[in-house]
């Protein structure tokens, strides 16, 4: 009995140790954002500010065009998610229902263009998108976005296509429904959590991408909140608070999706690991 109550006391102790790593910084980030200036550089460091205010973020707000970065940043991830979606979950149900030449191997490509760092792809993106004239436009990251997403997506669809029957497939022709109604009322309603997952994995990757908007973008009007956020790092100062206040309103959309969609989010994670 007590080898068997140790067990549940020890896994107890280390998920605490863990949510102390992870709870820490957003707290240490939250306590800096409610300082003044002065208080963010004292040393040594005070854990609770000594009068508490909001005025980092007033000035985040007004002073810094946040709300247009978040306008911006919304807008390209919130469509770059959907085309993705779409884009992934027809490729990887192809994929998973038929089977055509070449298909390992496509496999094993799309998975293969995750082996290389991003940053390879920063020039050639540049030089098309200027070709096109999409530099500093919301349709270039968009674009750019989808193209880098798409293939482990398809990955991550396909493996939960794999997951759902096919013999539910068969009885839907049996009973007169074609190819697609076939995907868009049996399966697609089935693999609700592993849309979800795939969309949150979309809409994380795209809403912290830093380097290609960076880039990609010359203008303030289109400028995204990783960018807006990496702007007060100026040459001779960085007011802390402003910065921690930044970060925390532009996490805001990031806690809400894992809120409201980590039910769908775990299950789909999980789909696929026991075979039935």
């Amino acid at each position: 009995m007590r080898k068997r109550d140790a067990f549940p006391i020890g896994s107890f102790i280390v998920l605490i140790i863990g949510c102390i790593f992870v709870l820490v910084p957003v707290i240490w980030m939250v306590i800096t954002s409610l300082k003044s200036v002065p208080e963010t550089f004292e040393i040594p460091p005070s854990w609770f500010p000594s009068h508490p205010s909001l005025d980092a973020y007033r000035t985040v707000i007004k002073d810094y065009s946040f709300g247009l970065y978040f306008k911006n940043s919304v807008l390209i991830v919130i469509s770059s998610t959907l085309l993705t979606l779409c884009v992934a979950t027809f490729a990887g149900f192809g994929v998973s229902r038929f089977n055509f030449k070449g298909r390992a191997g496509f496999l094993a490509f799309v998975l293969m263009t995750q082996m290389f760092p991003s940053v390879i792809m920063l020039i050639p993106y540049f030089r098309i998108l200027k070709t096109y004239q999409l530099i500093n436009t919301h349709l270039g990251l968009v674009l750019v976005y989808i193209s880098f997403q798409v293939p482990l997506c398809t990955w991550l669809m396909h493996s939960y296509f794999e997951t759902i029957p096919k013999d539910l497939d068969d009885a839907a022709s049996i009973d007169g429904l074609g190819r697609f109604k076939t995907f868009w009322m049996i399966v697609l309603p089935l693999s609700l959590p592993g849309l979800a997952s795939t969309g949150i994995y979309a809409f994380v990757n795209s809403w912290n991408e830093f380097q290609f908007a960076l880039v990609l973008t010359t203008s303030d009007m289109m400028k995204t909140v990783p960018i807006g956020i990496g702007q007060m790092i100026e040459d001779t100062k960085i007011n802390w608070n402003e910065m921690m206040a930044a970060s925390l309103l532009g996490s805001i959309p990031l806690i809400l999706i894992f809120l409201f969609f980590q039910k769908f989010f775990f299950a789909g994670l999980t789909a696929g690991s026991v075979k039935q």
